[in-house]
């Protein structure tokens, strides 16, 4: 009789000690987005203990078909301070994480991919991941609230970041009133992400950048309906925090004359020699030869002397997917975008921050973007019906898109009822040609532009190394095709030689700037590319697409010059470079980036070239880009709408090393 309670009494005893040591378990779910389409899911469960607290997270999602899963430990003290972090999986389509950070006392020790090594732990630090699953920045956040909001906090591996509190907000949530705590958060992507939390520091949206550049919302499962009003205020929040700096480093004036400098007529590909442009409130009001034209008094006065004057440049494939695009496009000399697919509240109201003065960027025209639906689908603007796309079409028009970009899943029968309503709303169509369609099915269902330079290679005749043979009948019917439909191409041929590029050269031969962009940046690009044994495969599909663009220039056929993001703002000066390696003139690349989109887009009377009468974008850059094309790299002025900014200062808001 004894054993049995001696066993009750141990098991008794076993439990007690169970639960002293291990207290409930608790959880949570975010819901991952991308183009505020729910992709995924972040589930996280904390198991509290003694003398740790221990996050478990399972973090995936599927982006266009493809799963990006990802898994997370994380352990701190009952205080908050870190103890170990483990994360791995994949951060996009095209990356992979496998990160240990152990921290022992002072000391970490710290495994990433196939290296490992120890480093002391400075005070105040905490092990990240890039963007990290939402539980870490939780975590985070709590230390930092904890420690008394200090100005840095050191993050491992490596950098530190930096937090504020920029506010709060109040909701409608369920018909009551609902306010969250706002932050803003930099050094762990490129730029600000904004966090808004509970009163009890539980993480409720963030708003970030996931590893392919694009934006990525993490929101807290109960709160989800709040998500579309959070979008719009992350835009109109992150432009608001460089729109003080730059009001503060920048100027308007009410005339300026720019004088001695070379100034290029991009239509004829000449230049006139020590001129003169004089602006006037925001409109290019008289251009000539020094000595012609008389400088008002009072007029603020800008030497070009030894440099060439030039349009303010275009980026036809845009996505501007954060506030910190605005000021790095300025920066090297973009002054317009087309912007080819984003948010619907976000373009909105970063396009509306920027006009109005609140927000610093170049002027944004909005190609919205219409998919369809299946695994592959993009957003959550999607129409299989006639009546959806007829919808979506005039919701866009009403909002003042100037575009609709059709994208990969949209369906054949679905694609004509959407041009027929654009082109009846007076809009173009441009966009990818969708699953299970070619070029000339997309034109003839009356696609006016096309996006990518593959969709042009995939109706070529090939040789079997994947080359392009351009004598044979196939190839020069689909370049007669094009040229007698008028078809406008973006050829983003900057995208595919990222892609397609030795991860073992050297990416300054691409971007001699690299080691300027900020070190989230950096990161990002640095194992872009593959190994060299598959990289040698896919030359001769480069070598096809850039030799397409020589091709189709010769034929008459409109290019323009995109970028479809890459280095931001640099990337299209590695566009046009490219399409002088393709063999146009430096003068007919750069025509691809000013006045050739301006006549596309219907917008030619008022910019894309320095005439009177014109609104005053434009560029000063030291060289002379039509003699050596990578000069356009070294703008020293850019002027937009009579507004004069600083690329130096312009830069350096947005952390680039300068």
């Amino acid at each position: 009789m004894k054993k049995p309670v001696l066993l009750i009494i141990l098991l008794a005893l076993f439990l007690n000690a169970v639960a002293q040591t291990e207290l409930p378990t608790d959880s949570g779910i975010f819901f991952l987005h991308k183009f505020e389409q729910q992709i995924g899911k972040e589930t996280y469960y904390v198991h509290k203990y003694k003398d740790a607290i221990h996050y478990s997270i399972d973090f995936k999602f599927v982006d266009r078909g493809s799963p990006v899963p990802l898994k997370a430990e994380l352990k701190v003290n009952p205080a908050g301070d870190p103890l170990e972090l483990t994360i791995k999986g994949s951060t996009s389509r095209f990356s992979t994480i496998d990160d240990q950070i152990t921290i022992r006392g002072n000391e970490a020790t710290i495994s990433v991919n196939d290296s490992s090594y120890k480093q002391k732990v400075l005070p105040l630090s905490f092990p990240v991941a890039g963007y990290s699953p939402g539980t870490v920045q939780q975590a985070l956040l709590q230390y930092w609230i904890k420690h008394k909001e200090p100005a840095n906090i050191h993050t491992l591996p490596f950098g530190a970041v930096q937090i504020k509190r920029d506010g709060t907000d109040e909701l409608n949530f369920d018909g009551k009133a609902i306010q969250f705590n706002r932050f803003a958060i930099s050094g762990l992507v490129w730029g600000y992400e904004l966090v808004w939390t509970d009163n009890k520091g539980n993480l409720i949206c963030l708003i970030t950048n996931d590893a392919e550049g694009d934006k990525l919302e993490m929101m807290r499962a109960q709160y989800e309906s709040l998500l579309p009003q959070l979008i719009s205020r992350a835009a109109t929040y992150g432009m608001r925090l460089f729109a003080k700096v730059a009001g503060e480093t920048n100027a308007t004036e009410k005339t300026i004359a720019i004088t001695g400098g070379s100034l290029v007529d991009v239509a004829t590909g000449t230049s006139i020699p020590d001129a003169v442009v004089l602006i006037s409130n925001g409109v290019i009001t008289k251009t000539g030869k020094a000595g012609t034209v008389a400088i008002p008094a009072g007029a603020k006065v800008i030497s070009a002397k030894g440099k060439t004057i030039l349009p303010g440049l275009w980026d036809m494939h845009s996505h501007f997917e954060q506030a910190e695009w605005g000021p790095a496009y300025l920066a090297a000399g973009v002054t317009t975008v087309r912007d080819c697919g984003n948010e619907f509240g976000y373009i909105n109201a970063i396009k509306n921050a920027i006009d109005s003065g609140k927000g610093v960027g170049p002027n944004i025209l909005k190609a919205g973007i219409i998919d369809g639906k299946g695994p592959r689908a993009l957003g959550i603007i999607q129409a299989d019906t006639k009546e959806g796309a007829i919808k979506a079409v005039d919701r866009y028009k009403e909002n003042g898109f100037a575009q609709i970009k059709i994208y990969s899943s949209a369906k054949p029968e679905i694609v004509k009822v959407i041009c027929d309503e654009a082109h009846r709303l007076g809009l173009t169509v441009t966009g990818h040609i969708p699953e299970g369609m070619t070029l000339q099915q997309g034109v003839d269902s009356g696609m006016n532009m096309v996006n990518h330079m593959q969709y042009v290679y995939a109706i070529m005749k090939k040789n079997a190394d994947r080359s392009v043979n351009f004598d044979d009948s196939v190839s020069k019917a689909a370049i007669n095709f094009i040229k007698q439909h008028n078809v406008v191409i973006d050829p983003t041929i900057g995208v595919y030689e990222l892609a397609f590029r030795n991860v073992k050269d050297d990416i300054t031969q691409l971007e001699p700037a690299f080691y300027e962009l900020p070190l989230p940046l950096q990161a990002l690009f640095k194992n872009m590319g593959g190994e060299p044994d598959k990289v040698a495969k896919m030359k001769p599909i480069m070598t096809g697409m850039l030799q397409a663009v020589k091709k189709l220039y010769d034929a008459g056929i409109p290019i323009v010059a995109g970028t479809d993001m890459g280095f931001p703002g640099y990337s299209l000066d590695r566009e046009l470079e490219l399409y002088v390696e393709a063999g146009l003139t430096p003068a007919q690349a750069l025509k691809t980036a000013t006045i050739m989109p301006a006549t596309v887009m219907n917008v030619d009377k008022q910019t894309g070239s320095i005439e009177a009468g014109k609104q005053a974008d434009l560029i000063i850059v030291d060289g002379d880009p039509l003699k050596n094309i990578r000069d356009i790299r070294k703008v020293s002025v850019v002027i937009k709408a009579g507004r004069i900014y600083d690329p130096v200062k312009l830069h350096q808001m947005v952390g680039f090393a300068k």
